[in-house]
């Protein structure tokens, strides 16, 4: 049964976690953990999102996220995708980092973004890492209580609920016997949201007008095209040239980072064998990792194709 999509709107606040791919770590060391927060801070300004909670544990993390425009999924794929690069290269290695698609719930943030933010600092608590939330450096919660504060994270929000920082230390020192809290991980709503019947109402009638420019296998292939100034009869083609053989691996590429698309479908629409544009994806991948402009070219794609103006991007030689 195929997945539903995340519901999006300007505005929508949402519980991310991700996972490392079979339960493996994802930070090793403090110098992960400062790419990852680096690769954050560069989300927050080329997207404009929040980031009001953090908690990076050794193979998940925790988010607490604010959209704008730019819908979450956008966001993540660049995240993901960014970090995996950075990780494989360190550490020599390939293939997938992370778990299948990151688990992301829509929260009503009115009633649930403080509970959030205090279930999200106190998850070293409930994994037995450490005795007190203060003693955890990974996470977002000394922030709060006036410690060095990441310039890409929002505070303002929280604090702004409480009169001074005492009664938000207080809030938290309430929550610390608070075990796992499945509604933050399966909502109330099909999985995909946190609310009562008017939040889950309005939120998908927010969510509808956008919905007509959601991103279908034509507008992807359309773009690519536009990229590699090429027509979609010769992306369907035998021809081995190599502007041709690039653009169905940019092709392939994008589809296995994106939602609601699958590689069986772009085979069937281009005429071309799954496990080759499998295999194309994957050579590809490597190629960027060492090709700055290529992964310029891949970013630039991935950012029209999340826009229906596919006509500002510009035809590569």
């Amino acid at each position: 049964m195929p997945r539903k999509p995340r519901i999006h709107f300007p505005g929508a606040a949402y519980h991310v976690i991700l996972r490392g791919n079979d339960g493996q770590d994802t930070f090793l060391d403090e110098a992960d953990r400062s790419r990852f927060f680096f690769l954050l801070q560069a989300g927050t300004e080329r997207f404009g999102h929040r980031i009001h909670a953090f908690c990076l544990m050794s193979n998940h993390l925790h988010l607490a996220v604010q959209v704008k425009e730019i819908p979450l999924a956008r966001i993540m794929q660049n995240l993901g995708f960014r970090y995996t690069q950075y990780f494989n290269r360190r550490y020599k290695r390939t293939g997938h980092l992370f778990q299948g698609r990151y688990k992301a719930l829509l929260i009503d943030a009115d009633s649930y973004l403080l509970e959030l933010m205090r279930y999200i600092h106190l998850n070293p608590i409930r994994a037995g890492m450490v005795a007190r939330p203060e003693s955890y450096p990974w996470s977002s919660h000394c922030a709060y209580l006036g410690g060095e504060k990441p310039p890409w994270l929002t505070t303002d929000w929280v604090l702004g609920q409480f009169p001074d920082a005492e009664r938000y230390h207080r809030f938290i020192e309430d929550g610390m016997e608070e075990g796992y809290r499945k509604e933050f991980h399966t909502g109330s709503f099909e999985g995909r949201a946190l609310g009562d019947d008017r939040f889950i109402e309005e939120a998908l009638s927010q969510a509808e007008e956008p919905a007509r420019g959601k991103l279908t296998l034509e507008t992807l292939i359309e773009a690519v095209c536009r990229a590699y100034g090429l027509r979609k009869a010769e992306l369907a083609s035998r021809s081995r040239v190599r502007k041709i053989s690039e653009a169905r691996a940019m092709a392939s590429l994008l589809v296995r980072e994106t939602e609601m698309l699958t590689m069986v479908d772009l085979g069937r629409e281009i005429k071309q064998d799954v496990s080759s544009l499998s295999q194309a994806a994957r050579r590809l991948e490597m190629r960027i990792e060492s090709d700055s402009p290529l992964e310029e070219r891949f970013e630039a794609i991935q950012g029209m194709i999340a826009n229906p103006h596919l006509s500002s991007l510009t035809p590569c030689a």
